[in-house]
């Protein structure tokens, strides 16, 4: 088996992006083959399909099968508790959600609440109970998008103490690349429109720092960015933490080069700690088709 990624967890929004065959998966994969592709060469996924609904009986038991022993999923809490509920009576459908997890146990990551916009320093009362009452099995990132939390240091301090205090860590977006971009790319666009602009935070308050990076569509104008993050990763490896670091792009064709793009940035500013290697990509080692002999 190829040497793989070690010492942190990194991967993208998604693991099934058809535009990725040819690269990242080979040339004939289908959509059955994404995952058990993906798995090979990424350590880590959003699995942001939950957020939506819970995946059908069997679903689940699927993933966990296609991907190696080390692989870790990342699956969002549904919408229904973060956004409808809110966290308030969530008790039936948060067991619905852990307990659908539960054949893949061992291969969960850390476990993703993102709360909506609306959701502001009242909803602490509320966000302190829903994390005392999850199961100490998992790890738990948290997203915080009320601008209070970023605006008022009383409410930030009180955020990150509370998240600290139930060992859960704050989950970080970094968007502010992508938000200075001037451009009429579609995808841009979309993604701009999409992805909350928000002040640059950097707070590790847990033992799994949850970094979200977006930017650039292509890979070298990261490069400047992915640099100061990597100096960031880096500092929570050397404090012992394992960090998990997902690359998005727009339109997120290339999010898997510069992921690849990160980790060799990462491997330089740590050149005394043993972060593995990126394997192949499946659609980089299979034989080229051969060339079609002109008949003129």
């Amino acid at each position: 088996m190829p040497e793989r990624i070690k010492n942190y967890y990194l991967g993208c929004p998604i693991w099934g992006n058809p535009e990725w065959k040819g690269a990242l998966f080979t040339r004939e994969a289908r959509a059955g083959d994404f995952l058990q592709q993906y798995g090979k060469v990424f350590n880590t996924v959003e699995g942001n399909n939950t957020f939506y609904g819970l995946p059908k009986p069997g679903a689940i038991e699927r993933w966990g099968k296609e991907v190696p022993e080390d692989f870790r999923f990342s699956f969002k809490f549904p919408r229904r508790i973060s956004h409808e509920l809110q966290l308030q009576h969530a008790g039936a459908d948060t067991r619905d959600f852990l307990n659908a997890l539960a054949p893949i146990a061992g291969k969960i990551g850390v476990l993703f609440l993102q709360l909506p916009p609306g959701f502001g320093p009242g909803g602490m009362p509320a966000l302190g109970q829903y994390l005392l009452s999850l199961p100490t099995d998992f790890a738990y990132a948290v997203e915080v998008r009320h601008r209070m939390f970023f605006d008022d240091p009383v409410a930030e301090k009180r955020l990150n103490e509370l998240l600290s205090s139930h060992h859960a860590n704050r989950a970080l977006f970094d968007t502010s690349t992508l938000h200075l971009l001037a451009s009429d790319d579609p995808d841009v666009i979309t993604a701009q429109g999409k992805k909350p602009q928000v002040p640059e935070r950097f707070t590790a308050t847990g033992g799994q720092p949850f970094l979200r990076y977006v930017g650039h569509k292509t890979v070298a104008p990261n490069r400047p960015r992915l640099t100061y993050i990597a100096g960031i990763i880096a500092g929570w490896l050397r404090e012992g933490r394992t960090p998990y670091v997902f690359i998005h792009s727009p339109g997120d064709l290339y999010a898997p080069q510069i992921s690849r793009e990160f980790h060799q940035i990462l491997k330089e500013q740590l050149p005394g700690m043993d972060l593995g290697a990126m394997p192949p990509w499946p659609g980089e080692s299979e034989p080229k088709p051969p060339e079609q002999m002109s008949l003129f």
